[in-house]
């Protein structure tokens, strides 16, 4: 292998030892980096669109409590992450560290699986942003119409799925930019994400002329769930599935590794400080938004003002109840959606640099295509994939809700066992051949690694578990079913094919 001329910086010469050649613009800085994780994590985003899944099973104490046991398992998952990513610092991530940690022998079907799950995870994630950007413009359309109770407009779901395209072709232009660019909106998301829990946290529980008490926040179990499930410890597990999928998508620190400057060093930074920081703004985000809740029940209500949608529906009657008009909580919901928009241009970013990554390893159908970079160093075929697959996934919310619901359950379980691979093949297979980065965990490593493993194999069950009983067609929790198809997938494509041809990571430096 040739070696580069002295006067090339650590990190070009780092990536080529790991058999890579510098394609991509390498301006990101620590804070840039950290801002695009933090910003697809965007607690705004995750805890306002999924609340009433913490609401209906377990309520506050599920919700407020159940967020810190969630943020401490995610801290060791990203613990052991940042450690891998600051030995392995290339835009590949996952999958790369899973070929060099599982083992010559099993290098190949190790970073294959990861690979899979990590893409279609992200594809996944897209969509799941995107539409559920759609449906939150469909609800403030409709509280700004008068509300379901005083003749609002309710965009039928062929518009919701217009919403979700244009906003997808905004993302795919503004991802077309250069990376200067780009690390611009990162920041932005990760400001308008701070200074929107501020805003929100003061606000609302101060407008509010009704206020829960701190008992009932930090201690009130709701069991009247209405989905016939009874059981405490059942509920309280299914009320974690909304903090759990509120904290993902921290990798793209780690996609973005070749396009940051330092990125042994700042990679693990971003994808820690992201992590750590979630964990405070989204309690404190959390915590806010509950003292206003009074009435599970009436915010759970299909037939309420937001037609159900609890932190709408919260923010509206906050206004309402004190000023006789709900345009000041409609005002807030503009700043969540703008979160969630800043959020999904930022995914769009991450996968299309997976998409680049491991088509340059030859791992996707037509990948030559896909690893194109164009003349401002972007990969753009990679950014517009992201788009059209993101659409496309959504097609299936005009059929049947479930179908698409067990689709976009692969943006988390998905992406989550991309997470956990590399970590197990750390403390197993690559436990002695591992050579540590500038960070490490040193003794450390090995039980936060096997803690992060288990956490991650814990919640697979937990999401797949039935929701409501009795179980029909209708109320079949289908993720497993689209979690294994991916698994099965993924394997009969290695056994048929890929077996015969994939390597695992390629170097693409001339020797």
């Amino acid at each position: 292998m040739t070696m580069l001329p002295s006067s090339e910086d650590a990190d070009q010469r780092r990536l080529h030892e790991l058999g890579y050649k510098q394609e991509l613009k390498r301006g990101l800085s620590v804070v840039s980096n950290f801002a695009f994780s933090f910003s697809i994590i965007s607690i705004l985003t995750g805890v306002t669109t999924t609340y009433n899944t913490g609401l209906r099973y377990g309520g506050p104490m599920s919700a407020t409590i159940g967020w810190i046991v969630v943020a401490l398992f995610n801290g060791c998952i990203a613990l052991s992450m940042a450690e891998i990513c600051s030995a392995y610092p290339t835009s590949g991530g996952l999958y790369y560290w899973s070929a060099r940690l599982a083992g010559k022998d099993w290098a190949p079907l190790a970073s294959w699986i990861t690979g899979w799950f990590n893409i279609v995870g992200l594809w996944a994630c897209t969509t799941s942003v995107v539409f559920s950007l759609a449906q939150l413009l469909q609800v403030i359309i409709l509280l700004s119409t008068g509300g379901a109770n005083g003749g609002g407009y309710t965009a039928s779901k062929y518009l919701v799925l217009g919403f979700h395209g244009a906003l997808l072709v905004s993302h795919g232009i503004i991802n077309s930019l250069p990376i200067q660019v780009l690390a611009l909106f990162g920041k932005l998301g990760a400001l308008w994400n701070v200074l929107g829990v501020f805003v929100l946290m003061a606000l609302i529980p101060a407008v509010a002329t009704e206020r829960a008490t701190a008992k009932f926040v930090f201690t009130h179990f709701n069991t009247d769930n209405g989905e016939g499930i009874h059981s405490t410890v059942y509920i309280l597990i299914l009320g974690l599935l909304m903090s759990q999928y509120s904290m993902v998508g921290y990798d793209a620190s780690a996609h973005l590794t070749e396009e940051t400057k330092n990125a042994d060093k700042n990679g693990p930074m971003g994808i820690l400080t992201a992590v750590g920081l979630s964990g405070i703004f989204g309690w404190a985000y959390l915590v806010a938004v509950t003292f206003a809740v009074t009435d599970i029940e009436y915010l759970l209500d299909t037939n309420n003002d937001a037609g159900g949608y609890a932190i709408a529906e919260v923010f509206y009657l906050v206004f309402k109840r004190r000023y006789g008009t709900g345009t000041g909580g409609i005002i807030c919901l503009g700043v969540v959606a703008g979160a969630v928009y800043l959020c999904g241009i930022s995914v769009v970013t991450s996968t299309s640099r997976m998409a680049y990554a491991f088509s340059r390893d030859g791992a996707m159908p037509f990948s030559k295509v896909w690893h194109k970079v164009n003349n401002k160093e972007v990969p753009f075929n990679a950014v517009w994939l992201a788009v059209v697959i993101g659409f496309c996934m959504a097609l299936t919310s005009l059929g049947s809700e479930v179908a698409f619901q067990a689709m976009v359950s692969i943006a988390t379980i998905g992406l989550y066992i991309s997470y956990a691979l590399p970590i197990f093949f750390r403390v197993t297979l690559g436990r002695k051949s591992f050579v540590s980065g500038p960070f490490h965990l040193g003794k450390f490593s090995c039980l936060i690694g096997w803690i992060a493993v288990i956490w991650v194999a814990l919640i697979t069950v937990l999401f797949s578990l039935p929701v409501a009983y009795p179980v029909t067609k209708d109320t079949l929790n289908y993720t497993p079913v689209a979690v294994g198809g991916l698994l099965v997938l993924c394997l009969g494509s290695w056994v048929v094919n890929a077996r015969f041809w994939f390597r695992g990571p390629v170097t693409n430096i001339e020797k």
